[in-house]
Order: C-alpha cells, then structure tokens, then sequence
C-alpha cells in the first residue's frame, strides 16, 4: 500500500485481516491477590461508589444528567470535533510532515462510515472519552492493508467491549455496526482511555472522584424533589382519645382549618401537637452550596468558569484571559492524547516513519 493512494484503492475483497489466535489467559492473570483491605487495588477503578452508601452512585451514565457535567463534556467534544484532524509521519531526516493523501484523513474529517460524517463519529468519541473515560473506535482494513471505515463502537455501553490479553498486546472482542461479533488486534482499534494507570485501562474521572460528583448529585436530586411539586410542610399530632374515627377525622379537619385561617395565631387543644417539615437552615444552605459542586466540576474538566456561564467570576478583561486559558489548560489537556491515540492507531509504524 502506498502512503498517499487514498483514491486508488481497491475494490478486491472486503474480508478483514486476520489476526493472530489469542492464547488463553492463564488462571494466574486472571485472579488478583488476596489481601485484607481489597480497596487498595480499587482505586479510581470502582463504580463511582461512595463510602457514604447514601449518596447516589457516580458513574459516567448517571452524572451527565447534571448540566455542568453535560456541558462541560459538550464543550470539550464539539469544540475538538469542529478542528479538522492532522495526521503526521516523521521523514528520515528526523523533521515530521503532515498526512494529507491518506485514507484516515478523509474517515476521520469526511464520512467515517456510510451516511455518518466524521464530525459525529469524533464527537461521539471524545464525549465517551470525557465522561466515561473510555472510546472504541472499529477500524477494520482491506487485502491491501487499508482503512475501509470507521464506526464508534458500544458509545451507549463501553463496557460492551472486553479487552483480552495477548502478551503485552490486546485484542477486542465486541459486536459491531453490523451485528458480527468480532474479535480483533489493537490495530484495528481506536481505543481512547483516559489516566489508563496500566497503559490501556481507562478511568473516568467522574468514578476517580465518585465521592465529589455523588454529593454533587445528591443535592441536584434535593433540590429537583422540593421543586416537583408542594411537599408535605408539616404533620399533626392528636391524643388517641376519640369516639369513633368520624371524631377523629373533625378534629383533624379543625385543626387544619385553625392553621390556614389562625392569622398566625392557630387555636389547638392542649394534646395537639404540628411539627413542621420545612427545609432547615442547613437543607438550605446545603442546597446552596450547589453553586461549589459547580466550580468542583469545572477544575475536574480544567474547565474555565466563563465556558459554563458563571459570569460572576469577573469583568471581560478576565474573560478573555479565561479564552485563552480554555485553550491552552483545557483543550490542550484533552486533545493532546486523544491526538496521539488516532495518530498510533490510524497509521501503521511503516507510514509514520516514511
């Protein structure tokens, strides 16, 4: 296959490059040590769940229902989608010129596959890649070795594709656009994983910081419970001592009618006690602090409070530093080894040192 023959491919066979049988996993791989405190070897790697068993468990899935998780994995994506992606091979002499003639280039800016442009399948992947700290992209190739498309692959469900040992190598079993069941090299995969601690499993950092992000959403969900509708503000105790229970529904219906029209000042009998269900001082101040699950949120993503439309936090002189600063703390940051990934994964060794 010539580098630049994107245009000249051909049209042979459509079979996928075999790959080679994957040994099986010995037992010894595939069981960790025993140890008394097993948490030790759950860091960043568990399901977002916190020690306080109350909280909402924090998981890629369940915290994009929050708007500053959602925006921030938006930015991050569509801005990085809307960038044409370059591609680079390093020549002899050591200097690195871009790929321009190159199947990859036109999947990956173009259509990646039939009737999908290549701005969804890249937002697709790095939105994955943000939020759930793990992308798969399927990129199968022809006889000659050539890119013939590329499909995101379980965006829905990452957890869908297994990830096999093969020495210091991996395979990838999955299903893919086409209903096939697959099991394929590295090579024949986009696989984006974030802070990967072991070189290729990702983590999300919604899971890394399960505990911040469950808070977070406990407090969304308070709050969406006392604005669903008119919660109960209060109950009344009475002394079991009635006649019958049309006595005891009057009394009720009595001392309710003393609250709403008491002017303030209700009128109960002596074993009749109301105990209020408001929101405490500290619900509400709790409720409050959702503006600091915010700021939390936005330094997980490194992402500048102007980008999330907190204008308080300064007049436009310091929003246009906060620009600069998305793009140089922000996107860099995600885009750096997103980048690297599709240029390692795209490109055989042989075209990136032409």
């Amino acid at each position: 296959m010539g580098l630049f023959s994107f245009g000249r491919r051909q049209v042979e066979t459509g079979r996928i490059e075999p790959i080679a049988p994957v040994a099986p996993i010995a037992a010894a791989e595939l069981s960790a040590p025993k140890v008394s405190n097993a948490g030790l070897f759950n860091i960043g790697f568990g399901a977002g769940q916190s020690r306080v068993r109350s909280l909402p468990r924090a998981t890629g899935e369940i915290a994009q229902r929050h708007a500053t998780v959602f925006s921030c994995g938006n930015n991050i994506a569509g801005d990085l989608s809307k960038v044409p992606l370059k591609l680079w091979q390093r020549k002899g002499d050591g200097e690195e010129a871009r790929v321009r003639d190159h199947p990859a280039v036109y999947l990956m800016n173009v259509e990646s596959s039939p009737a999908i442009a290549a701005a969804q399948l890249r937002f697709a992947l790095v939105y994955s890649f943000c939020i759930r700290g793990k992308a798969w992209g399927y990129g199968p190739r022809d006889g000659g070795g050539e890119l013939e498309l590329i499909e995101a692959v379980h965006m829905a469900n990452p957890d869908g594709v297994s990830m096999l040992r093969n020495g210091r190598d991996r395979v990838f079993e999955f299903e893919d656009g086409a209903g096939v069941r697959r099991r394929v090299g590295s090579r024949s995969m986009v696989a984006l994983r974030y802070m990967p601690l072991d070189g290729w499993t990702g983590r999300s950092p919604i899971e890394v910081a399960g505990e911040s992000f469950g808070l977070a959403l406990a407090g969304q969900e308070a709050a969406a419970r006392t604005a669903s509708g008119k919660p109960i503000s209060a109950f009344i105790k009475m002394a079991d001592t009635f006649e019958d229970n049309d006595a005891y529904v009057r009394n009720g219906k009595r001392i309710k009618q003393a609250i709403t029209d008491g002017d303030g000042f209700p009128i109960i009998g002596a074993d009749d006690m109301i105990e209020s269900l408001d929101l405490s001082a500290a619900d509400q101040e709790l409720l409050a602090s959702r503006k600091f699950d915010r700021e939390q949120i936005a330094a997980v993503y490194r992402m500048p409070p102007s980008k999330l439309q907190m204008l308080e936090n300064g007049v436009k002189a310091n929003g246009e530093q906060q620009a600069i600063d998305y793009l140089t703390d922000c996107l860099m940051h995600w885009s750096v080894p997103v980048e690297a990934q599709y240029n390692l994964s795209l490109l055989t060794e042989a075209e990136r040192r032409r």
